[in-house]
This record gives structure tokens, C-alpha cells and sequence, in this order.
């Protein structure tokens, strides 16, 4: 026995990680290809997801009416993103789930650019946070209640296959941004940091991220905002975006 110990005191509780696991960084640096990406993670029991739309009446097109949107509530946001294709008004094109209310049914038509190249696909967020990114018509014949989706396109994985029409590292470059799922419990969004092609963006997700499914979320106009990197990208015509908190 140490000297000084009392025979009487109790044992010594494990240290509360809950704190340091909140405080760690969401978003990190990856290099894939010879190429430059951001990569944030979600994990539900660790993080709180959630989709916006409008400030009052009208879309809030930017991150910066969404941080006056958010209020106070801003101070615990982890990381936030544009979240899929929309209209000139910056409505949403096609499904669009917002705290179980459905503002857009899911649009299977066909069209030009790229959220008609079919198959397109939704990811999703049930009641228990867990995670899904899925075919738009596998989605609707599933017809299974979400919390949060939104659809966008096109995949950019399929059960760890690379999109059909996909070139191997075809000659469009832009910067990408999408989201893939590792399973339930974990969802990867990604940005890049320079132009990329669709090929290469889809093989970040499956070979340095381990994801099995994956969608396009938009390019051009992708926007990050990560508080703990001081960076709040300024763009100012998004639609829909999501947002992830400490919980």
C-alpha cells in the first residue's frame, strides 16, 4: 500500500473522456492521389446531426444565415456543409426530409446534369442517428421514415463499385463535395480542396475512408464551415445544408 492511501476511501473513478472527445477535431487533412481533401466525421451517440433549409420564410443560402439562424446554439457546431442540388431559388430538387417533416418528395425523373445522372441517391438519417446512403429508387420502394435526407446525385458508390458512367479519372475537374457511410454508425463528408474528377473523388471514399456507399453533393459551389479550423467557406447561393453538433 502507497504511504498517505486511506484504507477507507473508495475507488477512484475512470477519467470522463466525453469531454475530450467533444473538443477533438471534427474535420482533418487528407491526401489521396496526389490530391488535397478535407474529411469530416459523423458518428451518432458522439456527434447530433441536422438539416436547414429556410430562415423564416426564404432559403438561408449561406453559412452566415445559418450562424445567425443557430443563435447560441452555434457555439457547439462541429462542422457544417452544403447538402445536395437545388433551384435557382435554393429550394431543394428532391427529397428533402427536415426533422421528419417532408419538404420535397424524391424526384426519380430523368434530365440533364449531374442529379439525373442516374442512379442518383439520398442519404439519410433515422430517429436513432444512424446513418444510410442509398439508391433514390431503392429508397422509395423502401419507403422507411427518416429523421433527416436529402437527395442529390449521382451515387458515387454503389455496394464498393464505382458509378457506371464513371471514368477511371475522366477530364472534369472540380471541387467536389459528397458523403459515404462505413456502416450504421459511421458517415464520412469530404471536400476537396482542388479540382478533382469524379473518379478519383469516388475512390477516396471507398479506398481511404472504407465507405461502401457514396454521394455526389455538389461541386462548384461546395462550402465547408469548421469552427475548430477557422474556416466558414463565404459562398452565398447554397440550397439546403447540414450541420453537425457536439451533442
Amino acid at each position: 500500500m502507497l504511504a498517505g492511501c486511506r484504507a477507507e476511501e473508495e475507488p477512484r473513478a475512470p477519467p470522463d473522456l466525453s469531454a475530450a472527445t467533444a473538443a477533438a477535431p471534427a474535420c482533418e487533412q487528407r491526401r489521396f492521389e496526389g490530391s488535397r481533401f478535407t474529411v469530416c466525421r459523423y458518428e451518432p451517440g458522439r456527434d447530433r446531426l441536422a438539416l436547414f433549409l429556410d430562415g423564416g420564410s426564404e432559403p438561408l443560402r449561406s453559412f452566415e444565415a445559418l450562424e445567425a439562424r443557430l443563435g447560441g446554439e452555434a457555439r457547439g457546431l462541429r462542422f457544417a456543409m452544403n447538402a445536395g442540388m437545388y433551384d435557382e431559388q435554393g429550394r431543394p430538387i428532391g427529397l428533402y426530409v427536415e426533422n421528419g417533416v417532408r419538404r420535397h418528395r424524391v424526384n426519380l425523373r430523368s434530365g440533364p446534369g449531374n442529379f439525373h445522372l442516374h442512379p442518383n441517391g439520398v442519404f439519410a438519417v433515422d430517429d436513432r442517428g444512424r446513418v444510410s446512403v442509398t439508391p433514390s429508387r431503392a429508397f422509395a420502394k423502401a419507403a422507411r421514415p427518416v429523421r433527416w435526407a436529402t437527395q442529390s446525385g449521382p451515387m458515387l458508390l454503389i455496394g464498393g463499385r464505382l458509378h457506371p458512367r464513371f471514368d477511371a479519372d475522366g477530364p472534369s475537374r472540380l471541387v467536389r463535395n459528397g458523403v459515404g457511410v462505413a456502416g450504421p454508425g459511421t458517415a464520412w463528408f469530404a471536400i476537396s480542396e482542388e479540382g478533382v474528377s469524379f473518379g478519383r473523388f469516388a475512390r477516396l471514399f471507398r479506398d481511404e475512408l472504407g465507405c461502401t456507399d457514396a454521394l455526389y453533393l455538389d461541386g462548384t459551389v461546395s462550402s465547408l464551415w469548421d469552427p475548430g479550423a477557422g474556416r466558414r467557406d463565404a459562398y452565398s447561393s447554397l440550397g439546403p445544408m447540414i450541420a453537425v453538433f457536439r451533442p
